[in-house]
Order: C-alpha cells, then structure tokens, then sequence
C-alpha cells in the first residue's frame, strides 16, 4: 500500500523514529560528558584526576569526609563504570573507605549505645567521657 505525497501521516497510525546519526550507539549516549556533578562548570578530566587523588588520600588522615566529597563530587565517574578510567580508581576506592568507615563507626556506636555497662561492667566508668570533671576533681573550680 503506497500513499500519495498529499496524505499526511497522523501519529496515531504509529510512526518510527531513526537515529539520526547512525554512528551513535546507546553506550555512547550514556557516557558523560563530564566527570563533575556541575557539568560544564566544573574541572576539566586533567584537573579532576588530581582533585580525586588528593581527596582519596587525605581520606586515609582521618578525614572520611573527603571521601563523602569525592563520591558526590565525582558521581557521574561513579555512576558510569566505562567512563574516566584515570580519575575511577580513586573515586571507586574513596566509596569503599566511606563503606567500611560507617560500617566501623556505626559498629561502635551502637556497641556503646546497646552494651554499656551491661557489655563493659565496671570498666565502664573508665570509657566512658561524661564523668571526665568528676574523675579529675574539676567540678569544683567555678
């Protein structure tokens, strides 16, 4: 069945799109552009490998935060496994040192929420920091 060129085709008969640039496969539509979340504002691939190297590592001094940073900052590396090969590596491993960092954290708050004395016995005077002024004899001073 051949339409004249007069008849227009309604979008209720069901029309298909094509791609129009047939080079372009749905991977490639997916990859970002950028490797910060603030797009075309952020820093550029070579600059970001430095800022996620830096916030990886100072993440090991203590600051777990710097790597909460870095896998905000750096969520479409994050998210995209096949993009910013560079710059994934540090992201990936800031992510497993915030995992293991809460799951520690947690741990031990909750073991000293939960257990307490029941958990400690009579040590428990001796962990825990809210008879610091009592045990040093500061109470009296003002």
């Amino acid at each position: 069945m051949e339409r004249s060129s007069s008849e227009e085709v309604t979008p209720s008969e069901g029309t298909v799109l094509i791609n129009p640039n047939p080079n372009m496969t749905s991977s490639s539509l997916l990859r970002p552009e950028w490797p910060t979340i603030d797009g075309p504002l952020g820093l550029s691939e070579e600059d970001s490998v430095g800022y996620a190297r830096k916030f990886f590592g100072f993440g090991f001094l203590l600051l777990p935060l710097l790597w909460a940073v870095n896998c905000y900052y750096f969520w479409p590396v994050l998210r995209h496994s096949t993009s910013f090969r560079r710059i994934r590596p540090y992201v990936v491993g800031s992510a497993i040192g915030l995992t293991v960092f809460s799951a520690m954290l947690a741990s031990w708050s909750l073991t000293f929420t939960i257990g307490g004395e029941r958990l400690f016995g009579h040590t428990w005077d001796e962990l825990v920091m809210y008879n610091v002024a009592d045990r040093y004899g500061l109470t009296g001073l003002f």
